[in-house]
């Protein structure tokens, strides 16, 4: 395993599971195999709807196979709803009773907007909560006391752009060790890529393959690259990534695509390969913030 060393010198492993949109009995699954083949790193979230399933899955793995807690790395994300300060450390023990643990190797805020306690998922306007009223640093101050206290080993944002980052940097005390948003050959994030590498900040890749999408898998350039390679399309997007020492969290709930996804850390792309992957150019999400832009958040670019 390969990792990325955070700004407070924990080691993040660089390719780890991704279990959004997995069912709870697909999650159990899929952690389950992934220990055995290999995988120590785990992309959970509140809103996923799955973590006492990926839970189980640990707790199982320690009493059968003799997995220890020090042995793999977890994430976890806050949800919009839990955005007031007095909110925060609630929500990350009940995400840690879900998933059977006494800590986060890294906690995430999973979007720079607020929503009411009582929406967790905003139908209207009405269920959007304006930045006054629950201010990201406030947000943000209590996970930092989360951090101190030893519930979270590393502490992190996702879906911030750079406007979102310089805003927090000037009330924060500690830096964000990750901000984790949406990353692939389509979408490729160079610019923020930089910034975060000036401030360091290390990047973590979601929907790396396309979140379900085939259309990168089918691409030519990448078609032709792993041919060239003896790889899998899905492993040069990968690899392609991680050779940018940004670290990529694939769902997969299969065993082989499990293990296909694994082996990307086998493929090696050349300077040719990199040239040819970037040459492509496009500027496309996969995974928009429509849901959230409205109320308070009407016209603005959630993703600055």
């Amino acid at each position: 395993m390969r990792f990325i060393k955070l700004n407070n010198e924990t080691e993040m492993p660089i390719i780890g599971l991704g279990t959004w949109k997995s069912e709870p009995s697909e999650a159990y699954a899929a952690v389950r195999w992934a220990l055995k083949l290999g995988y120590t790193h785990f992309d959970c979230a509140a809103i996923y709807n799955n973590e006492e399933a990926v839970g189980q899955a640990f707790a199982d793995a320690m009493a059968e196979d003799g997995l220890k807690r020090e042995d793999i790395f977890v994430t976890s994300k806050l949800w919009n709803n839990a955005h007031r300060a007095e909110d925060v450390a609630p929500a990350l023990q009940e995400m840690l009773t879900r998933l059977k643990l006494e800590y986060l190797d890294l906690f995430l805020m999973h979007w720079p907007v607020a929503q009411k306690k009582e929406a967790l998922m905003p139908l209207t306007a009405d269920d959007m909560l304006p930045l006054s009223e629950a201010p990201i640093a406030d947000t943000w101050q209590a996970m930092e006391e989360l951090y101190k206290e030893g519930k979270a080993k590393a502490i992190g944002v996702s879906n911030f752009g750079e406007k979102s980052l310089t805003e927090l940097a000037m009330t924060s005390e500690i830096n964000p060790m990750v901000n984790q948003v949406e990353s692939h050959p389509y979408l490729p994030q160079e610019e923020l890529q930089a910034y975060c590498q000036k401030n360091m900040i290390a990047l973590t890749a979601y929907s790396p393959l396309g979140s379900g999408s085939s259309v990168m898998l089918e691409d030519p350039v990448i078609d032709r690259i792993a041919e060239k390679n003896n790889a899998t399309p899905a492993q040069i997007l990968l690899a392609w990534n991680m050779q940018r020492g940004v670290a990529v969290i694939p769902k997969a709930v299969e065993e082989k695509h499990l293990r296909e996804n694994l082996a990307a850390l086998n493929v090696e792309l050349d300077a040719g390969d990199m040239a040819a992957i970037a040459s492509i150019g496009k500027n496309e999400r996969f995974l928009t913030a429509d849901v959230f832009e409205i109320g308070p958040y009407q016209g603005m670019d959630i993703f600055a």
